[in-house]
């Protein structure tokens, strides 16, 4: 009986190579035929614009965003959703004594930073801030904690849109007995 393997046949390396050569010419010539018959429209513009953050030369610079256009819009229920980010370090209802990562959250808008009394975990770099939890602050601060204050260890790594900034703003304004205005 003969064998199938390369002792019993003489042409079983020309049989592989020509298996392998064989597949190979196929795939070329399905390739050829497949651009010969088809021709893809060139768009004069991107279908879909990849955001990419550049900070090399000739980068080009954001508008400036207008702070209280955004708040004057903000939504509040939108802020409250936002917020869901933030529930697992911070607590948001009045006399929440729960301990968490972070202080709770509810009146702290207007506030000196680092002030909540029940809380005693704050950084050093959050203790030496010495700023009010203001709108202009808090939408720097949430846009990138760690760029705003070097040394907080608040590990979030920020809201990139400023609409969920100003609408988380508008949100924790309102957590208070007597909310402040957003100026």
């Amino acid at each position: 009986m003969a064998d199938n393997n390369s002792g019993g046949d003489p042409l079983f390396w020309n049989k592989i190579f020509g298996g392998v050569l064989g597949s190979a010419l196929t795939i070329m010539v399905v390739a050829e035929i497949g651009g010969i018959l088809y021709h893809p429209k060139e768009l004069e513009t991107a279908a879909y614009v990849i955001d990419v953050q550049s900070t090399g030369a000739g980068a080009v610079e954001e508008a400036p965003i207008d702070l209280a256009v955004l708040l004057a819009s903000a939504d509040i229920g939108k802020g409250e959703r936002v917020a869901r980010k933030c529930s697992s370090c911070h607590t948001f209802d009045k006399g929440n004594t729960q301990k968490k990562t972070g202080p709770n959250l509810w009146d702290i808008f207007g506030e000196m930073a680092a002030s909540k009394g029940d809380f005693d975990a704050y950084s050093d770099a959050m203790k030496a801030m010495g700023q009010v939890w203001d709108a202009d602050t808090l939408f720097g601060f949430l846009q990138s904690p760690k760029n705003y204050l070097s040394g907080t260890t608040m590990g979030f790594a920020g809201l990139r849109k400023p609409e969920d900034r100003a609408n988380l703003i508008a949100y924790l304004a309102s957590l208070s007995d007597s909310p402040k205005p957003l100026e």
